[in-house]
């Protein structure tokens, strides 16, 4: 089961145009923040709890994502009768895997914490770039199926680098890359998104993601609902 670490980590992320080459970035960024819903409605995205389950190895995994934007994420994993969880805040990151063997709830490892927290984000890592630190650069485009998509670069503030690739029909995040290190490895590691649908405020989520654990597939996603601050300690 060691690739449920590795999910944990994994967890816990614009129209069609004539000349993809025309495209600035803000413009990309703009048609992208528009089909979410707008600045508008992400500004008000506080809060998230999304219900899913996967297979890992023919194991079923129950799992429980829930996050308050900019503070914290926790993941909860169900799976063989135990009960683990991944906290991570923008102070520190929290693993206890007690299926990996796991007796007590150790420090997330620093690369993976690094990585999470950009996730941390809930109303897009585009929203307000600039002021968030963040760089981003149009690197060209890249096919997935038969749609073109921008590839943007991101350089978060804390260093880390992602590649997005927004389509150029459905302005929507259909995959993403980056270096990513597991288990002391370091690979290029893709994610990608789609059934893309809202939710019952509104909100635009891919209710399907596929990266190297596994496939996910939501069942529920609640958004701005109460939480209570403890869960993220």
């Amino acid at each position: 089961m060691k690739k449920l670490i590795a999910f944990a980590f994994f967890a816990a992320s614009l129209i069609a145009v004539q000349s993809t080459n025309a495209q600035t970035v803000d413009e990309i960024i703009a048609k992208h923040l528009t089909a979410l819903g707008g600045k508008d409605k992400l500004l008000s995205l506080n809060t998230i709890k999304m219900l899913g389950g996967m297979s890992i190895q023919g194991t079923d995994v129950s799992l429980t994502l829930t996050k308050q934007n900019n503070v914290g994420s926790r993941t909860d994993i169900e799976v063989m009768g135990s009960s683990n969880y991944q906290i991570v805040t923008l102070a520190k990151g929290t693993v206890f895997m007690p299926v990996q063997g796991m007796t007590d709830p150790q420090a997330m490892p620093a690369d993976q914490l690094k990585v999470a927290q950009t996730q941390l984000d809930l109303q897009s890592p585009f929203l307000n770039y600039k002021e968030k630190g963040s760089t981003v650069e149009l690197d060209g485009t890249e096919k997935i199926g038969e749609e073109d998509n921008y590839k943007l670069k991101v350089t978060f503030k804390n260093g880390l680098v992602t590649t997005f690739f927004i389509g150029a029909k459905n302005n929507m995040l259909n995959k993403s890359r980056g270096k990513r290190t597991i288990n002391g490895e370091t690979k290029d590691m893709e994610t990608t998104y789609s059934d893309y649908k809202k939710n019952g405020d509104g909100y635009m989520f891919a209710y399907a993601i596929s990266g190297p654990t596994g496939d996910i597939n939501f069942d529920k996603i609640d958004t701005n609902i109460k939480l209570d601050p403890s869960i993220f300690n």
